[in-house]
């Protein structure tokens, strides 16, 4: 039974209460399933923008509608496991290990403790020091892309692969985009939230021409938005004008709860599944694969 602000007995708390029972419990589980996999890089040089945070919400909220996730933790910080509850310490087998050839991805994947339908692969500390190993090596800006394309990871049938980079335009950056068929990028609604990112444009145009022809900005995602402010829509205003139709509609507010919920070790789909930010990454997560339907991408 649903109650609406007029009737007897509707509290805020009320309201809130069912916002995360539909989202803990969607009545259509079902979002559509990708043709084939999906692999996503989130990028953005620019720290703080909500990379981490939306690519672990992003890869919840699909779990959460029977989507099967993985997330590769690319960040030598590690953020995005401590979000999903997977241990990171040194020594546990992780992305680390992967880029160096010495385990599978299926091997290093982790079962999130946010749902049964979430994996994250781990970054550890030993991570940090990965790109001066990689330099001498072999196809150095393909070990992603060659891990990812194992028969070990292909049995276990993932619909979306999420890969979360580091705050720089590096080799781990580029092994992500060699590895990618799409790039999302988060976007600040703040102010010089379009600075450097010419620069990242510029370094995902070299790894088209070079490196992976079939790479394309998919998804745009405007981020801690504080609609208090006219800054915020001017800049949501100047990003849909200057991206278009690759705008998400939904916009990821400013929330209190987002920012609180790695500390917890969880995603805020999970810490408080009835706040704002949780049913805007919700909406966020459906969207992007309802658009992915439409256009039938691989």
């Amino acid at each position: 039974m649903s109650f609406g602000r007029d009737d007897i007995g509707w509290t805020p708390i009320m309201e809130e209460a069912q916002r995360a029972t539909r989202v803990l419990h969607p009545d259509d589980l079902d979002l559509p399933r990708p043709k084939n996999r999906r692999i996503i890089t989130v990028a953005n040089q620019k720290g703080g923008v909500g990379k981490t945070t939306s690519t672990v919400n992003l890869a919840a909220g699909l779990a959460l509608h029977g989507l099967k996730v993985l997330v590769i933790d690319l960040d030598p910080q590690g953020n995005a496991s401590t979000a999903l509850g997977v241990e990171h310490r040194g020594g546990v087998p992780s992305v680390y290990e992967v880029l160096l050839g010495e385990i599978s991805v299926a091997d290093a994947a982790a079962k999130s403790t946010q749902s049964d339908n979430l994996y994250c692969v781990p970054a550890t500390i030993d991570l940090a020091g990965s790109e001066i190993e990689l330099v001498t090596m072999v196809a150095r800006e393909g070990r992603l892309k060659e891990a990812l394309n194992s028969e070990a990871v292909e049995a276990l049938d993932f619909d979306y692969v999420f890969v979360d980079c580091p705050p720089s335009l590096g080799l781990l950056t580029v092994n992500a985009l060699v590895a990618a068929h799409e790039v999302l990028i988060p976007i600040q609604c703040e102010y010089y939230a379009l600075e450097g990112l010419g620069q990242l444009l510029r370094n995902i145009e070299l790894v088209q021409s070079h490196l992976n022809p079939a790479l394309w900005v998919s998804t745009i995602l405007l981020t801690m938005y504080d609609g208090r402010t006219k800054l915020a829509d001017q800049v949501t205003a100047e990003v849909r004008d200057h991206f278009g139709d690759l705008t998400l509609r939904t916009v990821i507010p400013r929330s209190v709860k987002i920012s609180e919920a790695p500390g917890f070790g969880q995603t805020v789909l999970t810490y408080d599944p009835g706040s704002r930010g949780s049913m805007s990454y919700l909406d966020a997560a459906r969207e992007i694969a309802e658009r992915g339907a439409e256009r039938k991408t691989a």
